[in-house]
């Protein structure tokens, strides 16, 4: 009697679980993000002060709930010595959301570098894939279509997988954070 108690509940309270990693360079706003998406999407969560959020040595975890996924997102560090790191979360995640900084015209062939070697992993072969162009309330930023024309050679790289550019500005929390939940709902089925 409980397994079938135990087996009803689950059924209908359980959320589907998908992994979400938070990728780019340090600095392109990744933290940010994540915290707005968790102020913005989770009851009573207060969040992190903007000003006080620093270079993320690590990573950061958040989980927010979208109908009936349950987001779990892992924010990791964007330093060159850290992105070495990126390969051992691959296998667990169901999306990635890739953070441009479209102020950062001195860097971008370098998140551009990132983002292929990130793409080119085996092991994230058919995983929905995000990009943000952060920081568009930024005047004289990088537009998306300044940024999708100096990542056009990576485009097939990118194959078949489910693909979105989208403008952002995290700190005012103008991001469809959402939209990586319907990423991974159709490509999940």
């Amino acid at each position: 009697m409980y397994t079938l108690l135990s087996g009803l509940y689950k059924y209908m309270f359980q959320k589907d679980e998908f992994c979400v990693l938070i990728l780019g360079l340090d600095n392109a706003g990744k933290t940010t993000f994540l915290e707005q998406t968790k102020t913005k999407f989770s009851k009573n969560y207060k969040g992190m002060n903007l000003s006080k959020i620093t270079t993320t040595v690590g990573l950061n975890i958040g989980t927010i709930d979208v109908g009936k996924a349950r987001l779990m997102f892992w924010d990791l560090g964007g330093q060159e010595e850290l992105q070495s790191l990126w390969d051992k979360y691959y296998a667990e995640s169901h999306g990635v959301i890739y953070v441009i900084d479209s102020t950062d015209e001195e860097r971008l062939s370098e998140s551009k570098e990132a983002f292929e070697k990130m793409i080119s992993s085996e092991v994230l072969e058919g995983v929905p894939l995000l990009v943000l162009a952060n920081k568009q309330d930024v005047p004289d930023c990088l537009s998306v279509a300044d940024i999708k024309t100096a990542f056009s050679d990576s485009a097939p790289k990118i194959g078949k997988r489910d693909c979105l550019v989208q403008p952002c500005t995290a700190v005012q929390s103008l991001c469809s954070a959402p939209t990586a939940g319907r990423l991974l709902c159709r490509e999940n089925g």
